[in-house]
Parts: C-alpha cells; sequence; structure tokens
C-alpha cells in the first residue's frame, strides 16, 4: 500500500520515479554517483547534523548522498510528523524541509520549529512562487531553494546558512551586546543608548528589553512575529498583533530619546533592530 492508502502498483511506482527524476537536471543526474565529486570546504563543523525531511525517497537519497560526502550527517524524515519528532529527539544543526509534505505539511512544521528555537531551515518547493516564498520568510524560513535543484547547490546553501548561524550564535554569546549606540546587558537586564556623548538609561518593560535584545543579537536579520512572539512574550501573549504593539511602545520610548528607525517594521514580514538615525 502507499502512504495515501492507494496500492503501490508497478505503474505507480515507475510514475513516481519518473517524477523524482524530473526534479534534477540533466545535468545534475549525470554527475551522480558522488565519489568523482571534489570535496568541498565545509563549515566549521563538518559533523553538522542535517535532517532532510523529504517524502520522495530518491531525492532524498541523493541529498544524503551530497551531504555524507561533504562531511554532514544526515537523517531522514519521510513526513511532516517525523520530521517534528526527529527533530525534538535529535536537534539538528539544519533542517532540509519539503513544502509538500504527507500528515503535516512544510509550513506547519516550519511554525512549530520555530516555536522551539532557532534551527535554520531551508525550504525545498516545486512551485516558484513569490506568495511561497514570502509566507516562508514569514514564518522564518532561512533560505528557499525551488526544484529541480543542483545538489551541489543544496549542498553549498547549507554551509552558507550553517555559517551564517554559526557566527549568530557566537554573537549570541556575549552577555552585553553593543550596537550602534545601543548598550544592552542580558544579565541585569539593562539598557543604554548613548547621544551626543552622553549614555542614556532606557527605561523598558521586561518585554520591551527582551525584544530590544533578540534584535540586536542579528541586527541585520528580519525576524518574524512568530519568533518574537515566542521568544520575548509573556505567555499571557498568545497572539502575534501584541508583538506590534509592544514594539510600537518599544519605538515610542526610543523615538521620546531622539532615536528613530529602531525597530524597522519589514511589512508583510516582520522586525529588524534597524540603525540608529
Amino acid at each position: 500500500m502507499a502512504t495515501d492508502g492507494s496500492h503501490d502498483t508497478a505503474d505507480n511506482r515507475e510514475h513516481r520515479d519518473a517524477t523524482a527524476r524530473d526534479l534534477f537536471t540533466e545535468q545534475t543526474m549525470t554527475d551522480f554517483p558522488v565519489a568523482s565529486m571534489p570535496r568541498p570546504d565545509c563549515v566549521r563543523e563538518p559533523q553538522a547534523l542535517v535532517l532532510i525531511a523529504e517524502d520522495e525517497p530518491q531525492i532524498a537519497d541523493i541529498l544524503v548522498a551530497y551531504l555524507k560526502r561533504s562531511g554532514f550527517r544526515t537523517a531522514h524524515a519521510r513526513d511532516g510528523q517525523q520530521a517534528l519528532d526527529m527533530h525534538l529527539a535529535l536537534k539538528p544543526e539544519l533542517m532540509l524541509l519539503d513544502v509538500l509534505m504527507p500528515n503535516v505539511d512544510g509550513w506547519q512544521v516550519l511554525a512549530q520549529v520555530r516555536q522551539r528555537g532557532h534551527t535554520p531551515v531551508i525550504m525545498l518547493t516545486a512551485q516558484d512562487q513569490d506568495m511561497d516564498k514570502l509566507m516562508g520568510l514569514r514564518i522564518g524560513a532561512d533560505d528557499y531553494i525551488v526544484k529541480p535543484f543542483n545538489p551541489a547547490e543544496v549542498v553549498a546553501r547549507t554551509q552558507a546558512v550553517l555559517r551564517r548561524s554559526i557566527a549568530y550564535h557566537d554573537r549570541a554569546c556575549p552577555t552585553v551586546l553593543r550596537v550602534d549606540a545601543f548598550e544592552i546587558d542580558l544579565e541585569s537586564y539593562e539598557a543604554t543608548v548613548t547621544l551626543a556623548g552622553r549614555r542614556v538609561p532606557l527605561a523598558l518593560t521586561v518585554t520591551e528589553f527582551r525584544l530590544l535584545a533578540q534584535l540586536a543579537k542579528a541586527p541585520k536579520r528580519v525576524f518574524s512575529r512568530a519568533e518574537l512572539l515566542a521568544q520575548c512574550s509573556p505567555e499571557s501573549d498568545s497572539l502575534e498583533r501584541t508583538v506590534d504593539s509592544h514594539i510600537s511602545k518599544l519605538r515610542r520610548k526610543l523615538e521620546d530619546l531622539g532615536v528613530q528607525g529602531v525597530p524597522t517594521c519589514i511589512r508583510g514580514v516582520g522586525y529588524r533592530f534597524g540603525s540608529v538615525v
């Protein structure tokens, strides 16, 4: 039986295999197997675990081969629910996530992964639609790859996203963040901004402080409302629009001091730290 309850006949298998072959370029298939592929310079953590959430076995097998050749460890989830379970159990360094997954679709998986933390996620999809890309960015995807793709490109994108993630966590380690004119002490929950050579303390609520600190950890990154809600808001706040309210109050306090443009709203996506004007 197939996973959708239909009989897995020879015709069905042939159609599925042909569909999987169509998801790679002709050049890609001639490049496989990967034994002759040169080993690229790997990311700083060559044994990083990549969770591949993909229901097409042929696609998953090729991605596994390319990633292992590049020094990664891999795990394969065949549906959305298994991807969530394996993410929780294995704590991978990165997830490659197909949008059209059985049981739980990729968007739902991404949303739950984002609520759990900052695991980098690269979305894989057969639809080159701006709305899909916008949805992925809004929920918090780190990158977006459209099928058909060259698996070598997927490896390169994986390495690039992991490098950004490692740098992000390196910056998050200090207990004091310094961004532009701001100094944010994560232990004492104190924040100051230097204006005209004078350090001015900021009178922030706990939620406002957390929002400012979260944005300051990666000043150029756009955080979705769902991410900020999960990381910064009290449990009593369950609606994403409450993030807008807290951000508005934070921005108003900074504007009263003469600071413009912090935080910055990216319409349809979320917020980033911005820059002091």
